[in-house]
């Protein structure tokens, strides 16, 4: 498959949209506070626990540290853990992959589930 000039503008034009939106000028790990902070070019700030993004659950504190923020700013890369975050998905709540977020979505509505039983939140069913 060629790769056309056409194609290299159109995609240079969808990446330059995306980082006038949303890109990240800096990353690092806040030990005292336990947060990956991200600071957008707007001024924006996420502080994030590390838990909620795959990949990052289990790292020790110097794993967290070693984040590489991409040329583009889209992406945050830490090395030593082989993982990744797009930084627009991160804005919209996405903090892995779709399978991992599933995955996350059906433990909590499991959580959930059981905790509310244990209460009696629902009422059992009456057989005739």
């Amino acid at each position: 498959m060629a790769i056309t000039e056409d194609a290299i503008q159109q995609a240079e034009a969808r990446m330059a949209d995306k980082r006038d939106h949303a890109h990240a000028v800096e990353a690092y790990y806040d030990c005292r506070t336990q947060r990956v902070i991200v600071r957008l070019q707007s001024g924006l700030e996420l502080a994030i626990p590390p838990d909620l993004i795959e990949g990052l659950a289990e790292a020790t504190q110097s794993n967290l540290a070693d984040i590489e923020l991409s040329p583009s700013g889209l992406g945050l890369h830490w090395p030593q853990l082989d993982a990744d975050l797009y930084v627009p998905a991160l804005l919209e709540g996405q903090f892995g992959s779709r399978q991992w977020m599933t995955q996350q979505l059906d433990t909590t509505k499991t959580k959930s589930s059981r905790a509310s039983d244990f209460k009696g939140a629902r009422p059992h069913q009456r057989q005739a």
